[in-house]
């Protein structure tokens, strides 16, 4: 006989545990957006062409500036200066990084210009060298590569240059000879303006004394001086008879820094005027305008 168990252990043994009830879902607050201010682009002044030369202001909080992969040199204020050589590619990217993180990345295009192109039926010469000859010249590139390599604190680059000398233009910038069989000549770096020796030379505009080859002229360039002009910018005047700043001496707009001569390499007195921003061969039109009262092989030279 089977013994009956009790009611109460029967119904237990058939009903589930009861499960709490969940608490009711809390919706979550949104998140809003996290928005980032884009860099403004930097608006340049000036002309962003070969052989030319632009200006610009950098942006607040800017940390670095580079353009073409290179930094830029910044003033206390933000000014910067950039030259493009005669044969800059149509585009290089200025940038920049902000202290907040921000970037900028910004295509700088650079206009083509038609340079003055000789073609001549005749073939060119080959360049003369010899072992004394390199003996010289080597020493004479290294102290114009020093002179080159260091920036000064100058605010001259800032300043509207003007012409160092009076004259008649005898070369342009940019202006090459192509040879017979294509080959082409090396472009003329800079302008030339031909005088009588002893025509007074000045400063387009304040700098420091770089260097000054006043008691021994090079092969090439004869009484060399080059001033720096601070951002990057330096004037280079060659030929000259003599020479009237030190090397280290703070020079000022309109002073006089030397006499046109036909020192070194030349066929006759006139003054050589090269500007190179950092490794970039600058046009001196597009730092000091045209040339007023000055004439262009017998042609007057007018500006835009």
């Amino acid at each position: 006989m089977t013994r009956a168990l009790p009611a109460l252990l029967l119904l237990g043994a058939c009903v589930a545990p009861r499960t709490p009830a969940p608490p009711p879902a809390v919706a979550a607050a949104p998140v809003p957006p996290v928005t980032v201010q884009p860099v403004a682009p930097i608006a340049l002044q000036g002309k962003p062409e070969q052989g030319g030369v632009a200006f610009g202001n950098a942006p607040a909080g800017a940390t670095e500036l580079r353009f073409g992969g290179e930094p830029l040199r910044i003033d206390g204020d933000g000014r910067f200066v950039i030259g493009f050589d005669r044969d800059a590619p149509p585009l290089l990217m200025l940038e920049g990084r902000l202290s907040d993180g921000r970037t900028l990345s910004q295509p700088v295009r650079i206009a083509p210009r038609a340079w003055a192109i000789e073609r001549v039926a005749v073939p060119k010469r080959p360049g003369v060298t010899n072992a004394e000859f390199e003996r010289l010249r080597a020493p004479e590139v290294a102290r114009i590569a020093a002179a080159r390599a260091t920036v000064a604190d100058a605010s001259g680059w800032r300043q509207r240059f003007m012409w160092p000398a009076g004259g008649r233009i005898s070369g342009v910038f940019g202006s090459q000879r192509i040879y017979r069989g294509g080959e082409a000549g090396a472009y003329h770096s800079g302008v030339d303006i031909a005088a009588p020796a002893g025509t007074p030379v000045t400063a387009p505009a304040d700098g420091v004394a770089r260097l000054a080859a006043a008691d021994k002229p090079f092969t090439l360039e004869g009484h060399l001086l080059i001033v720096d002009h601070g951002g990057g910018l330096n004037s280079a005047f060659l030929h000259l008879s003599r020479i009237d700043v030190r090397e280290g001496e703070q020079v000022r707009q309109g002073q006089r820094v030397g006499a046109i001569g036909a020192s070194g390499r030349t066929t006759g007195p006139h003054l050589h005027w090269a500007v190179k921003w950092r490794g970039a061969r600058v046009d001196p039109v597009a730092l000091a305008g045209p040339p007023p009262g000055m004439t262009l092989r017998g042609v007057p030279v007018v500006g835009d």
